[in-house]
């Protein structure tokens, strides 16, 4: 085994740690239970979509030459020969001259190349329309195969399928993918003075609150939680816990015990793992410096901090995206996956440099419709900075601090 390192990693650093660990493993599912879920194999469209010519609007179906021109004040008149329902496929061609009402979703009958809209209509007796705007061939209307084509490459693997992707499955009859599974998330607390939620605490005790919290963050990122329980500030109790969590999960994250202190017993457990391999000990940014990264095998093992505010800032900057990237994504950590919001500082912020620092912010209304972010101080053990953010403000390593008023980038939580 590795010794521990003494240096700590950047932010990126430590992402190309995480991204080193392979993604989990596939499974087929049936294409209505596939949102969210991430593609394992290249989809290949087996037929062509649209299998006709359809009409996009409700309409008239025509030769465009017949109404070139057309205009309010010089209006062109086709003779109406059919009504065409939407579920009909039409039989006949359409001649110079005549048009054919069509539904939105209708098959275009023969020879017609393009619809114009029925609010630049008006019906004239009983069979001629009025066209008072002229259209271009192809417009209002999708061409056969315009969408898919058979054979075509639609979905690439490593793509995270999103509710039109699985709306192009059923319209292609698809009805089983192959997807990565749910990374399995074993989350284990350490702390002599934890309680379980449903406990009272005694002096000197608190209810744990990161098992909780962790639990939902992973669920977000399509993670499976599982609960593996407290355990005590002892390595006799904290080391069998960690094996079982390892033997029942994909990744581990552990809360409590990252920091250089008396009561740092990750490391000393892990040191007792056959093959285990301590790759970070440390991360620059704050909250979340103690962070451990750890490889058993192909499995992760995330030392978190205790403190429930930093434990949290360490999800949503590195464990979520890690999740994701377990799960098969291959856009986990890419900055256009963050919801951001533009916003203008509120008040003067400062920082050290060396770190990067994740600053919570609260969004408010500002002059001239801008969103002013107002940082939201407080201690890391506590909640209620956690309660009142919308965000996270990103102040870069090499920035000694941000001038109230200067334009923002805020990550949503």
């Amino acid at each position: 085994m590795k010794s521990v390192f003494l240096n700590t990693y950047s932010r990126f650093e430590f992402e190309d740690l995480l991204q080193s660990f392979p993604p989990v493993g596939t499974e087929t599912v049936a294409f209505n239970r596939s949102c969210y879920r991430v593609l394992a194999e290249e989809l290949i469209s087996p037929e062509e979509l649209p299998a006709a010519r359809r009409s996009s609007m409700d309409g008239y179906a025509l030769r465009a030459a017949d109404a070139f021109g057309a205009s309010d004040n010089n209006p062109a008149y086709l003779e109406c020969t059919r009504r065409l329902e939407v579920n009909e496929y039409p039989d006949f061609t359409l001649q110079s001259g005549e048009c054919a009402w069509i539904a939105t979703g209708g098959v275009l009958p023969q020879d017609a190349d393009s619809v114009v809209m029925v609010e630049y209509t008006q019906e004239i007796g009983s069979a001629t329309i009025e066209i008072r705007q002229s259209v271009a061939p192809g417009e209002n209307m999708m061409e056969r195969g315009e969408d898919a084509t058979i054979g075509q490459r639609m979905i690439l693997p490593g793509s995270r399928l999103r509710p039109q992707e699985v709306g192009l499955l059923a319209a292609l009859g698809i009805t089983e993918v192959t997807v990565h599974r749910r990374p399995r998330v074993a989350i284990l607390s350490t702390g002599n003075e934890l309680v379980a939620a449903t406990e009272h605490p005694a002096p000197g005790q608190v209810r744990d609150v990161n098992a909780h919290t962790i639990a939902c963050l992973a669920e977000e990122a399509g993670g499976e939680p599982i609960h593996c329980g407290i355990v005590g500030d002892h390595l006799e109790e904290l080391l069998p816990a960690l094996k079982s969590a390892l033997a029942q999960s994909d990744v581990v994250f552990l809360s409590g015990g990252s920091s250089k202190g008396t009561r740092d017993l990750t490391i000393a457990a892990l040191s007792e793992i056959p093959g285990a391999d301590i790759l970070a000990h440390g991360v620059r940014i704050s909250p979340g410096k103690p962070t451990i990264l750890a490889r058993v095998g192909t499995k992760g093992v995330v030392g978190l901090p205790g403190q429930v505010g930093s434990a949290q800032v360490v999800m949503a900057v590195l464990g979520r995206p890690f999740l994701r990237h377990l799960a098969g994504d291959h856009q986990a950590f890419s900055q256009k996956l963050r919801p951001l919001r533009q916003a203008r500082l509120g008040r003067n912020l400062y920082s050290r440099q060396g770190r990067e620092d994740f600053v919570r912010v609260k969004l408010e209304p500002g002059p001239e419709k801008t969103l002013l972010a107002q940082p939201v101080m407080g201690k890391s053990g506590l909640l209620r900075s956690l309660l009142q953010s919308d965000g996270l403000l990103v102040i870069p390593a090499e920035v000694e601090g941000f001038q109230a008023g200067e334009d923002v980038e805020v990550w949503l939580l």
